[in-house]
């Protein structure tokens, strides 16, 4: 039974009533036009499968071949292919007087509906509890395995986010009736559970208000590691039926979609992406940059717009601190002759710069603001590129074709202009012959560096003179995405610097500065 929708393609298998074939029609495995697109859910029997499925748990008065389960045969009762228009009906009778509905139907997005109903029509008094279940055989074969990053089970009870890695599913209570490691949480009103990858996600959702019972489970006999969700135990009499509603979420983690979701009731469902423990800078970062690319239409420059708004943002603390270095500036040659009066001795020395500065009013230590500001801003812009959808396969313009992975060129072939290919990415040559970003990284700190004079220190000097490269090869196999940001933050700070110290009345000797360093390096190698 056919899935068509504008977004995914698949079928539905009558065995077990199964979502168990679904693919994302708007997303591919490469930039490459003609990739294939990306696999989200695959049958049981298949290379790491992957799918959904829907049943009853007996209870009084049934034995487990009386309900629907796993490998059960369903028919086909109503619909022929799965669209947004066209909902699709399956059934079952058990022979004994029971009957079995299942409705399924999908909006334009990535959200099943599953309707499940039963009618009692002369077994006598029965219980049964209706349950959903998303099951994987093996660990996920593209699995990241990076700090950043979760993979693995996540989901929501009552407020409270879980992530569980797979690695840590094989610490749960052993269930010695079924032989599997197991978890549960009981759900008084809203949650959902689910699995989670880099880019996409599955997720059982119960109707909010709905109790149940979430399960996070493995199986370590035959390796597949399970979400259940277990809705409250219903009696029927003869002639009474009931149903019961659960979603499904398969697909893509959107922003704008699951944000939709989450305003249409599913409770924390924007926590199912990982913005980790700067959440309170991430989701706003990301936020501000989704709205940027939607106002411009290029991920690339909605990257160096938001650079743009957070040194705006940050600005008055910059202002304080460069206008800071300035008067320091100007404080140089006092503070020379306070080193020649006080000599070894240390406390005087400590004394009088500390009447100095506050004789002329300066904080030694607001030079220090922009750079403590810079770290958490970029780790969250790191973490922002590297877990969210949206960046992924984002182009920006000439060879830079995926925002989210490194730059593709390399010193090693002189950018492209020699007939041999780059190193692959992740081994040490690549790590090495790094390619323009990196490099324009570098030379952006470098003359950031050049506003002012070396220390005078020889020590802090050589220190001073190495970090732009140590940083333009750690940096180098970042994601482009943030490459730009740094170059674009460097420019713009080594703008912003220079002005306000001119206008602080302290003029940078940038070429004196340069030409400086290179005597240095030259007198030291004459030595």
């Amino acid at each position: 039974m056919a899935i068509d929708t504008a977004r995914v393609t698949g079928t539905i298998s009558l065995q077990g009533g199964r979502l168990d074939d679904l693919a994302l029609k708007d997303y591919r495995v490469s930039v490459e036009p003609d990739s294939p697109i990306v696999k989200m859910l695959s049958p049981a029997g298949s290379p790491n499968a992957y799918y959904a499925l829907y049943g009853w748990a007996p209870g009084a008065g049934l034995g487990i071949d009386d309900v629907p389960g796993a490998n059960t045969l369903w028919s086909l009762h109503e619909g022929e292919t799965l669209t947004p228009e066209t909902p699709v009906t399956l059934s079952w009778r058990n022979g004994k007087g029971l009957t079995f509905f299942r409705t399924i139907s999908i909006d334009e997005n990535y959200m099943f509906q599953v309707v499940q109903s039963v009618m009692n029509e002369g077994a006598g008094t029965v219980s049964l509890a209706p349950y959903g279940t998303i099951a994987r055989h093996g660990m996920p074969q593209d699995l990241k395995n990076f700090f950043i990053l979760h993979e693995g089970v996540v989901g929501m009870a009552d407020g409270t986010l879980a992530e569980i890695d797979y690695d840590d599913m094989a610490d749960f209570d052993l269930d010695a009736r079924s032989g599997a490691r197991s978890e549960i949480t009981q759900v008084e009103g809203n949650g959902w559970i689910g699995f989670t990858d880099h880019y996409w996600m599955s997720t059982l959702v119960p109707e909010p208000g709905q109790s149940f019972r979430s399960i996070a489970k493995f199986d370590e006999r035959r390796e597949i590691y399970q979400t259940d969700v277990v809705l409250p135990t219903v009696t029927l009499a003869n002639g009474e039926g009931t149903e019961v509603t659960t979603e499904l979420f398969a697909g893509a983690k959107e922003w704008a979609t699951i944000r939709g979701y989450q305003k249409d009731g599913i409770e924390g469902f924007l926590d199912s992406i990982d913005w980790g423990w700067f959440f309170f800078l991430t989701k706003p970062i990301f936020a501000v940059l989704h709205w940027l690319n939607a106002l411009i239409g290029n991920m690339g420059w909605a990257i160096i717009g938001l650079t743009v708004l957070i040194k705006i943002l940050v600005f008055p603390l910059a202002y304080k601190s460069y206008a800071s270095m300035a008067k320091m500036k100007e404080l140089q040659p006092e503070m020379e002759k306070l080193k020649e009066r006080a000599g070894d001795d240390r406390e005087a020395m400590q004394k009088g710069m500390m009447e100095l500065y506050k004789k002329n009013k300066v904080n030694p230590a607001s030079g220090c603001l922009p750079i403590l500001l810079q770290i958490p801003i970029f780790f969250s812009l790191y973490k922002v590129i590297f877990v969210t959808l949206e960046l992924r396969h984002a182009p920006f313009f000439g060879w830079i074709r995926d925002l989210s992975a490194p730059d593709t060129t390399s010193i090693f072939n002189l950018f492209g202009l020699f007939p041999w290919p780059a190193p692959e990415p992740g081994t040490m040559l690549a790590l090495i012959f790094i390619g323009v970003l990196p490099i324009l990284l570098g030379i952006s700190m470098w003359l950031q560096q050049k506003l002012n004079p070396a220390p005078t220190d020889p020590t802090q000097a050589a220190i001073f003179a190495w970090l732009p490269f140590i940083f333009m090869f750690m940096l180098g196999h970042f994601a482009t995405g943030l490459l730009i940001y740094w170059i674009v933050n460097n420019t713009l700070t080594f703008a912003q610097q220079y002005t306000i110290m001119r206008h602080q009345g302290y003029k940078p000797d940038l070429f004196g500065n340069i030409r400086a360093s290179f005597k240095r390096g030259g007198a030291k190698n004459a030595k």
